[in-house]
């Protein structure tokens, strides 16, 4: 159902010739590898070459956060007196992935772990209480919370009362009443001395790890050469890029080499998911996991039980992987058929109400939509109309509602102005979730968009396409592509460059996989292909003999029957006109 789109505005690079040409001749990189650099605001050498090559040597030291002596010596004490311990962890892909590697850490070293993650479609207020039943049950004599718990003082303090110790390892932004436990690690902590506020969930649980396996063989308990921390990367991997964690600094890191380990993972569960997802295990990339593995991971947090995921994560019985991994699939199709049914619904009540777009935010509630999809909902209508947008689904008289935001309008500060009509809310300022009783709904929705309105000028809510360098095919080599790869991992707020230049249409776009073009381009007696994903309905605007088009592309190395050529990936085209 295709509503009215805007092309995007392209926005040109701009960079220092002087400082262009220090890059290039200090790290003897293709010219506009150095370009690309240089536009995306390096300003030392020193920075461009923990960049291009930082090593896991290179990670922050654990004792960076203020509370880790206290985590690590709580942890030492529970394995010392073989108390019972609870991982407790969100359910989406960072609080699955975080929960599982910690489960499997501390069962390494020989502690007694058990793991909870709470099934979010359950419209309790609090899922926390219901896992301290759990802890009751099993014993457990500490909590450790993972991706979750920041904002969960009072459910802490009965644990507390409980007499179970705390320990909370999260990364969303705090509210102003932090929890009463052991310890707290969270980079985002008003007094954090942690430089990396990027890390997410599953990252903080890794520093964690690290922590006490720089304890355990320091204080002799275990030799260096039985632990290696490198086997959880591709947990870190996982977790880091299904929750758009920023893949720069540390994180980059912990996702390059995460990738590796992914690449050749031991971890039966998810090479059975992998196939599932038809991915070949040495090719995976950052993409698939964003848009192929997440979403079945996801699925049982969304629409069954997400504990499933850690069992998949962890198992070992080749057989019971297998049907795990069929069963998340199958999850996957349910979930895509209520996303279908209900995104259909969202976008024609856009359609019947245009008046949604005359403002600078989109506010949309509904009683008909499942509580589970609508993240991937919100993220999609605010992609495609470049606004704020949040997506509400009621039920009982309870809403719970997911955000995604523009760069233009980050989201808590009004997120707590508006807290005395909201029930709860977390994330951050790109993305966050709030519950909501439904008579407060048509109030928030009013002071939301007149924020909106007020802060965001015409021109921030149209799509901005940004530019790194201009290229010739001339420059177009396996050589030039082996420059590019320097800058992998992309991924959120590293995204894969868009480079630019003219090029003559030699024959017209043919159609591919229905919505697709394929485009046959030419410059300077050198022929390429370009692929425009989702741009089928712009073929009747290239169907002109001759055109000369000024395209807008990332190029990669497209693999077909054990041949490789080097492919353009279009992101958007302008026709030039001919004078």
């Amino acid at each position: 159902m295709a509503l009215v789109h805007r092309d995007p505005i392209w926005v040109y690079p701009e960079v220092d010739p002087e400082w262009h040409k220090t890059i290039t001749q200090e790290f003897s990189i293709h010219p506009v590898t150095a370009h690309i650099l240089a536009a995306r605001g390096f300003k030392t050498l020193e920075e461009i070459h923990g960049y291009l090559y930082a090593k896991l040597p290179d990670l922050l030291d654990p004792q960076l956060f203020p509370d880790m002596d206290k985590a690590v010596d709580r942890v030492l004490q529970a394995l010392h007196k073989k108390e019972h311990i609870l991982i407790y962890g969100d359910n989406d892909v960072d609080g699955i992935t975080a929960a599982a590697l910690l489960t499997e850490f501390l069962r390494f070293i020989g502690a007694n772990v058990f793991y909870y993650v709470p099934n979010r479609n359950t419209l309790k207020q609090s899922v926390i209480l219901d896992a301290l039943e759990y802890a009751v049950a099993n014993e457990c004599k500490l909590i450790i919370t993972v991706d979750c718990g920041i904002t969960s003082a009072t459910e802490i303090e009965e644990a507390v009362r409980r007499k179970i110790d705390v320990i909370v390892t999260d990364h969303h932004e705090p509210t102003a009443k932090i929890p009463h436990c052991i310890a707290t690690l969270n980079p985002k902590l008003i007094n954090s001395t942690y430089p990396n506020r990027a890390l997410t969930g599953v990252g903080v649980a890794f520093k964690l790890a690290h922590a006490i396996t720089n304890a355990l063989i320091s204080n002799g308990s275990i030799s260096p050469t039985k632990i290696d921390l490198k086997r959880y990367l591709d947990l870190v991997a996982l977790g880091t890029i299904a929750d758009m964690g920023s893949l720069l600094g540390e994180n980059r890191i912990l996702v390059r080499y995460g990738l590796r380990q992914l690449r050749k993972t031991k971890r039966i569960g998810l090479a059975k998911l992998f196939s599932v997802c038809e991915l070949k295990l040495g090719e995976i990339t950052p993409i698939d996991i964003a848009s192929k593995v997440a979403p079945r991971l996801n699925s049982l947090g969304r629409i069954a039980d997400p504990r499933k995921g850690v069992e998949l994560l962890l198992i070992r019985d080749p057989v019971a992987a297998e049907n795990l991994a069929k069963e998340l699939d199958l999850n996957n199709i349910e979930r895509q058929k209520i996303e279908r049914r209900d995104s259909e619904d969202v976008e024609t009540f856009i359609l019947k109400n245009p008046h949604v777009l005359h403002h600078k935010a989109i506010v949309l509630y509904s009683d008909k939509w499942h509580p589970g999809i609508i993240p991937i909902i919100t993220a999609r209508i605010a992609k495609q109309y470049n606004r704020p947008t949040i997506v509400i689904s009621i039920d009982q008289g309870v809403g719970k509602g997911s955000i995604r935001t523009i760069p233009e309008f980050p989201l808590l500060q009004h997120l707590r102005e508006n807290a005395d009509i909201l029930e709860n809310f977390g994330g951050h300022d790109f993305a966050a979730g709030l519950t909501i009783r439904s008579e407060h709904i048509q109030t928030f929705q009013k002071r939301f968009l007149a924020a909106a309105n007020e802060k965001l000028k015409e021109n921030d809510v149209v799509a901005k396409l940004h530019l790194d360098a201009k290229i010739n095919f001339g420059d177009l080599t396996f050589d030039f592509m082996e420059s590019f790869s320097l800058l992998e991992p992309f991924g959120n707020e590293n995204p894969a460059p868009i480079l630019y230049c003219d090029a003559k249409q030699i024959w017209p776009p043919k159609v591919v996989g229905k919505t697709h073009l394929k485009l046959y381009l030419e410059q300077n007696e050198r022929m390429l292909e370009g692929i425009a994903f989702g741009m089928a309905e712009k073929r009747v605007r290239l169907l002109k003999k001759h055109l000369t088009l000024h395209i807008a592309f990332t190029p990669h190395i497209n693999i077909f029957l054990n041949k490789s050529s080097i492919q353009l990936q279009v992101r958007d085209f302008q026709i030039v006109e001919s004078k």
